[in-house]
């Protein structure tokens, strides 16, 4: 199962706790940056995360200009909006804050300010040839994990696809990791993440890439989720459990992106460019379906993913084991009101349904399914898609 050898890129800092959020100066001020652009949504700045972080900043005598146009599942178009803006004034960093949508279009505009565009040139893996200006990426959900992965997800407006681009030049500089920044998200947000942090732990552990470095990670990831998350859907006010699904979120980040996601992810890409639906959303959606596709094909590696989330006693034989996993995904969907697909806001069935062979060619395309158990076909995934509908 696993690679001959395996890599692992990590930021160069991350500060993980409770106040870590405030450590942003300190951290500015070794680069002897005095602009940068605070890359965020209006979400953000609504809620106040943003503004907080752009007031400590100017406290600091920091200039801080804010670009919060980031759209959820972020456009080539805003990361190009956001570069112009970056130079016109003058800045030397960027801050990210927010879910993964701000920081992987600040990832996408760093690397635009030292390579050439299109952005989509580099789409795919290890094709971008400089690192672009530092970054401190402070993430306010606890799923994607963005704040630690050599990874940025942009929608192609073109061709309304979202390009998977992973390149080492992709890491923040620097990630704080504030558990207390969580606090305020609804219970709806909190389980769609949670079960992002969930998918991104049991895919790198699965993967076929998958090795030494991450694997500690990944199971530390699910063994965090199965800890907390339900504590944290009927309790959000919940220190240790929001902390322990910060932390989960984290390592599934690391270990994600140092192995590799599988199947769920290449499916969801799709959904989220045509149908605009979250992408933490639309991973929970597709994960009991893409296990009960997959299990067979990594039987001892799900069977212990089972043990660890509780979904069957722990001498139960792996592929007893494994198969329950299965249940267990589904009833985890139905304990956090996660919907089925059908019933996730503007999916339409007609378009669905017209648009399946192109979801499926899609999310061939983006390489994720290709590091799966068992590698699916164009006509597998369509009917994956079905059976999720």
């Amino acid at each position: 199962m696993l690679t001959p050898f395996g890599a692992f890129y990590v930021p160069a800092t991350i500060l993980i706790g409770g106040g870590a959020r405030r450590e942003v100066v300190a951290q500015l001020q070794r680069f002897l940056i005095q602009r940068v652009l605070l890359v965020t949504d209006v979400g953000m700045m609504q809620l106040g995360p943003a503004r907080e972080i752009a007031a400590l900043l100017e406290d600091a005598g920091i200039s801080a200009t804010i670009f919060d146009s980031v759209q959820p599942d972020p456009t080539d178009k805003n990361v190009a909006d956001g570069l112009a803006m970056y130079r016109s004034e003058g800045c030397q960093a960027l801050v990210a804050v927010g879910g993964g949508s701000p920081i992987d279009a600040a990832k996408a505009i760093s690397v635009l300010t030292a390579n050439s565009p299109p952005l989509s040139q580099y789409a795919g893996y290890h094709k971008i040839p400089r690192a672009g200006a530092p970054l401190i990426a402070i993430p306010t959900t606890a799923g994607t994990g963005s704040e630690a992965t050599k990874v940025s997800v942009i929608t192609d407006t073109e061709r309304d696809v979202k390009m998977m681009i992973l390149s080492v030049h992709l890491l923040p500089t620097i990630a704080l990791v504030d558990y207390e920044l969580t606090l305020t998200m609804p219970p709806a947000l909190t389980a769609a993440v949670g079960v992002d942090t969930l998918t991104h732990g049991i895919e790198a552990y699965v993967s076929r890439k998958a090795h030494g470095m991450t694997d500690p990670l990944a199971l530390s990831c699910i063994e965090l989720v199965a800890k907390h998350l339900r504590t944290v859907y009927r309790e959000p006010n919940n220190h240790e459990a929001r902390a322990g699904m910060m932390l989960a979120a984290c390592q599934g980040g690391m270990a994600f992106a140092n192995s590799s996601v599988c199947l769920v992810h290449g499916m969801s890409r799709p959904i989220g460019a045509v149908f605009h639906v979250p992408h933490g959303l639309s991973n929970a959606v597709l994960l009991p379906t893409v296990t009960q596709f997959s299990w067979r094909a990594s039987v001892e590696r799900y069977a212990k993913v089972a043990r660890l989330l509780g979904c069957c006693p722990f001498h139960t034989p792996d592929a007893r084991a494994a198969e329950s996993l299965v249940e267990g995904l589904q009833q985890l969907n139905t304990d956090l009101n996660v919907p089925r697909l059908r019933d996730c806001r503007g999916v339409e069935e007609a378009r669905f349904r017209v648009l399946l062979s192109k979801m499926a060619a899609d999310a061939l395309a983006s390489g994720s399914p290709q590091n799966n158990p068992r590698v699916p076909t164009a006509e597998e995934i369509v009917a994956l898609y079905e059976t999720a509908w």
